[in-house]
């Protein structure tokens, strides 16, 4: 079995893999301060009802965008699951050449997205990736990681509006089903939702002129299933990309 951790901002993204499929994934709330015995607590039950045991681990590999989470997951790795952890820190370390400054600045995230992206498809991909921030990922015709944008999260942008205001309440992030809305529910439903769609497609399309008219435009991510349906541009949804990015990159580590 191969345990694939991904550390971001709000939420940690566990998958394993049975060497053919992932069998199961996991998200809970990132908390630096969780020990490895916290965390064992937490995805033991998971485990156990997935009927997994966390002695058939055999590879274990990281990404994190959370620097001080990185050494109890190391821990919980090493203690539990009995395998030493493998970090995924750079393009260099699999294989991506990198065109950005400084290249070690690209989170591991999105270097696990580019290795992901470029095992399905042919350059050039951009892969748009809903989480905190929505990152876009472009990979040029080469193969090269070129760059991309980062624009504040969904979430991010709707609790500063509520928290800033009287009278805005939270709201699902559904799709309304009109622009129009007709009451405050609505109306922030269509300004939220369908604007943010109208924005990752107006940035998507604008990517796609720079890198080429053949580009690839993939989501993933946890919101990314709301917004593949609303999104023109948005060709492919995959939610497992990024640990899937970390399953190619730990044959790549040694």
């Amino acid at each position: 079995m191969l345990w694939a951790i991904d550390i971001g901002n709000t939420q940690v993204n566990v998958g394993v893999h049975d060497g053919s499929k992932w069998v199961v994934s996991w998200r809970h709330e990132t908390d630096a301060g969780r020990t490895e015995d916290e965390i064992a607590g937490l995805l033991m039950p998971l485990a156990q009802l997935a009927g997994l045991n966390f002695g058939d681990c055999k590879t274990a590999i990281i990404a994190s965008v959370v620097p001080p989470a990185d050494t109890n997951w190391e821990r919980f790795c090493g203690k539990y699951l009995g395998c030493p952890a493998k970090f995924l820190r750079t393009g260099a370390q699999v294989g991506i050449p990198v065109s950005y400054e400084p290249p070690h600045a690209v989170g591991a995230d999105r270097i696990a997205n580019a290795i992901a992206a470029l095992a399905k498809f042919e350059p050039p991909i951009v892969v748009v990736d809903f989480g905190t921030a929505t990152t876009f990922d472009c990979v040029d015709g080469s193969g090269t990681y070129a760059g991309g944008s980062i624009m504040p999260g969904i979430m991010v942008s709707l609790d500063s509006l509520v928290g800033r205001t009287a009278k805005l309440p939270a709201v699902a992030i559904v799709a309304p089903d009109r622009a129009v809305g007709r009451n405050t529910v609505e109306s922030l439903q269509s300004g939220v939702v369908l604007g943010y769609a109208e924005a990752i497609d107006g940035l998507a399309r604008r990517l796609k002129k720079e890198l080429g008219p053949t580009t690839k435009i993939l989501a993933t991510g946890g919101l990314g299933r709301v917004f593949v349906d609303l999104c023109e541009m948005i060709e492919e949804y995959d939610p497992v990309l990024t640990l899937e990015g970390l399953r190619i990159a730990a044959g790549r580590i040694g």
